[in-house]
């Protein structure tokens, strides 16, 4: 969501680079550019107007040490004031150490809640709590069907009533989480394609009969400055106590992101991005910061990696590497892995270094699905031994996999390349070492 607006910071603080201090005039024209860049992007106009006038009060004065040239100072008062606009510092849920916790979720309809519940309720049975999925959207075609099948892929409990009716449903919920061992109860709340008074009396009335302990807002980053709008009313209705951004994989300009913390008062909890149930993310301020100005998120990036690649199968991918055993079922556990970790522009994006044009690149996750169906086409033979890959089986494997015989050769060059590049990369160094301590 963030590459344009980042690509037109970098090019609005070129103006300050490699000058030999920061004056007036070179602040005034670099800021006036970002002030325009921010608008564009669709950030509030109060909330970008108190951000330049934060960064210009800061930058005025400040004398260039020798270590830093202009552009590095601005981009670090940048930096500073996003993180300060984002909440300054990451906000934990509250989870209750004993009884239930409820946690309510609202938002529009459209904003993504109900996907939302089953990618939190995975999350917190991964911290060893048990949660119950309530369902009180009893309004939407659907919705209660949806959450039963989220609930059925996460392998989750949810809970319905035949009669439908969103008070009663939250209460009796909260009954059964008790009777059965639940400790944490989220609750699917309906949402409209506007707000209206029905909605915000029903919400309200949950909220008064359970006593939540945590209220999330959850908003679509896609919907620009109506976002920060209906923030505002839901705010006013039942005083949530976090929010959480959804599609944030998308290809809006994200001023919401930038405006709603600032608008509403109210910490970013979670952000997500993508439809599956793993793809949520706990947010920390100072690394979309980070993003925004180009410079990568190596600690998301290692964290993905260390929920996707298992410390045990690291160690003996590296005793296979210096046998130069690397055969295609490895490529095949690296793979998977790697899709685990998200899309592959998401994680480019995290990669600090890297030039804009790489980082904006469309890149074709259906490439992968292309090699894992070539390397399904193969016996358990040949995948521990690709060396017997002649051109009849080459044309077997092609014709089994839907591709062609120059793809299933392209295949093969790249493997035989990497196996090389890793094994040189082994005797380096450890690849245990890369892991961080969990």
């Amino acid at each position: 969501m963030f590459e344009d607006l980042s690509l037109k910071i970098e090019t609005a603080l070129k103006k300050v680079k490699g000058q030999g201090r920061l004056n007036e005039k070179n602040i005034s024209d670099t800021l006036r550019e970002i002030r325009r860049v921010l608008l564009d992007a669709d950030v509030n106009y109060k909330v970008a107007k108190e951000f330049i006038d934060k960064v210009s009060e800061k930058a005025l004065g400040k004398e260039v040490i020798a270590s830093l040239t202009p552009g590095q100072l601005i981009t670090k008062i940048i930096f500073d004031e996003l993180v300060t606009l984002l909440g300054s510092s990451q906000t934990e849920i509250k989870l209750n150490a004993s009884g239930v916790t409820a946690i309510m979720v609202v938002g529009l309809q459209g904003s993504g809640k109900t996907t939302f519940c089953a990618k939190l309720s995975k999350r917190l049975n991964g911290q060893k709590r048990k949660t119950l999925l309530a369902a009180a959207d009893v309004y939407r075609p659907a919705a209660i069907d949806q959450l039963q099948q989220l609930g059925e892929k996460i392998d989750a409990k949810v809970f319905s009533l035949i009669e439908p009716d969103a008070r009663k449903t939250a209460t009796e919920a909260i009954k059964f989480a008790k009777e059965n061992n639940f400790d944490t109860v989220i609750i699917d709340t309906a949402g409209r394609l506007h707000i209206d008074d029905q909605m915000m009396d029903e919400i309200a009335d949950i909220k008064n009969q359970i006593n939540p302990s945590e209220i999330l807002f959850v908003v679509d980053a896609m919907t620009g400055q109506d976002a920060v709008n209906s923030a505002k009313a839901f705010n006013e209705t039942v005083n949530f106590n976090g929010i959480v951004l959804t599609k944030l994989d998308g290809d809006a300009r994200g001023g919401a992101a930038l405006s709603i913390r600032s608008v509403v008062g109210k910490p970013i909890k979670f952000i997500s991005n993508g439809e599956k149930t793993d793809a949520l993310e706990v947010f920390y301020p100072d690394r979309l910061a980070s993003r925004i100005l180009g410079k990568g998120d190596v600690v998301s990036l290692v964290e993905k990696a260390q929920q996707s690649f298992d410390d045990l199968e690291a160690e003996k991918l590296e005793e296979k590497l210096k046998k130069n055993q690397f055969d295609f079922d490895d490529f095949l556990k690296q793979i998977k892995a790697i899709k685990k970790m998200g899309s592959l522009s998401s994680l480019l994006g995290m990669i600090p270094g890297l030039s804009p044009q790489i980082k904006n690149a469309q890149v074709d996750d259906k490439a992968l699905v292309k090699v894992e169906a070539i390397i399904n086409s193969m016996t358990f033979k040949e995948r521990g031994n690709p060396k017997i890959l002649n051109g009849t089986r080459r044309k077997r494997i092609a014709r089994g996999s839907g591709t062609s015989i120059q793809d299933v050769n392209k295949l093969l060059k790249q493997f035989n390349e990497m196996k090389k590049m890793m094994k040189k990369f082994a005797g380096k160094s450890s690849f245990g070492n890369l892991s961080m301590s969990r």
